[in-house]
């Protein structure tokens, strides 16, 4: 969500910006996130297909509300 939030679009994109995380289980979480109506996906009608997920204003909230424990994390540990 984080990399969403940080303007990766296209699922390369999130995997790049994700370290250890397989596709497959990428794949798994962001089908989550769109579950819980946190992110959408947008099918793009290229050749080839071409996918565009983005966060939903309800992600969006979310993210805002996590910013402090992510700032107070990166400023306490390592």
């Amino acid at each position: 969500m984080l990399a969403l939030g940080r303007g990766a679009s296209r699922f390369s994109e999130v995997e790049a910006a994700v370290d250890g995380l397989s596709p497959r289980l990428l794949t798994a979480r962001l089908r989550e996130l769109e579950a819980h109506d946190l992110v959408e996906r947008e099918v793009v009608p290229t050749t080839p297909v071409s996918v565009r997920y983005r966060l939903t204003p309800r992600g969006r909230d979310l993210l805002a509300a996590m910013q402090p424990l992510m700032t107070y994390h990166l400023r306490w540990h390592d």
